[in-house]
């Protein structure tokens, strides 16, 4: 009689012989194979270059259509008048570029045609440095333009609603402005002080009157449309009276400064 237990008598079934396969890995199939391979990734730097750069150009690119969808939003939202004014400023500024580049290009055939192209470039030379002085201020200048005369009879124009009117001169293609006596230049600032509106740090008081040199058929009707500057003078109950006019002079100067530290690099 045999002593040992028998595994069916205890309950315990018999898996039969050890061959070796028992606790085995299941065989790779080919999804398994495919992640596997897929993961963990294996990148080249050449390839996280790509993907770098790759990233990059696409967040650009969204930035500019939302950009840009912003954009159209506030067009959008525009008023007429102010449409209307944008499209007034951007007619204005294309023609006085395409009347900029005919300008240089007749400059430009002239010293190619000249029979003394030296004293062609002089005469040039000299007829820039007067333009330059106009828009620096150091030389009087005249020519048709507009005056603008703002009365403020309760105070309610700041510094900042003349410098709206400033800037709205410039944008329809004031080549020279003077106002209250004071010669208007690139670095001009306005303030508001204790004692009421500066220009440059010098007080004027109102009427403030501008004198403006430019095309009159530009620059009135850029102070007239709707929303323009009449209109918001009007609003604080102050009163703007443009008149134009075939010679306005400009005799305020401004005293030529050397800079400190800026040489030409020529």
């Amino acid at each position: 009689m045999n002593d040992e237990p028998d595994d069916e008598m205890n309950g315990q079934p018999d898996d039969g012989p050890d061959d070796g396969t028992r606790g085995a890995e299941p065989p790779m199939t080919g999804r398994r194979r495919l992640v596997a391979g897929l993961w963990p990734p294996r990148l080249s730097r050449a390839q996280l270059t790509v993907a770098v750069l790759l990233f990059g150009l696409g967040l650009g690119l969204a930035i500019q259509v939302r950009s840009t969808s912003d954009n159209s939003g506030a067009l959008r939202g525009a008023r007429q008048e102010d449409l209307v004014r944008i499209l007034t400023e951007l007619d204005n500024r294309g023609q006085r570029l395409q009347d900029e580049k005919r300008g240089l290009e007749t400059q430009r055939s002239d010293l190619e045609t000249s029979s003394d192209q030296a004293a062609e470039a002089l005469k040039q030379t000299r007829q820039k440095a007067q333009e330059l002085g106009v828009l620096a201020g150091t030389v009087p200048a005249e020519g048709p333009g507009i005056t603008l005369t703002i009365t403020d009879p309760h105070g309610g124009v700041e510094a900042d609603s003349l410098l709206d009117t400033l800037q709205e001169l410039r944008a329809a293609g004031a080549e020279a402005i003077q106002i209250n006596g004071i010669r208007v230049v690139a670095d001009t600032y306005f303030t508001e002080g204790t004692d009421g509106v500066q220009i440059d740090g010098h007080k004027v008081s109102q009427p403030y009157a501008f004198k403006v040199i430019g095309n009159p058929q530009d620059l009135e009707p850029a102070l007239n449309i709707p929303g323009g500057v009449v209109q918001t003078l009007e609003k604080e109950q102050a009163t703007a009276d443009v008149v134009r006019s075939q010679r306005i002079v400009v005799d305020a100067l401004r005293s030529s400064k050397q800079p400190d530290y800026a040489r030409s690099s020529q």
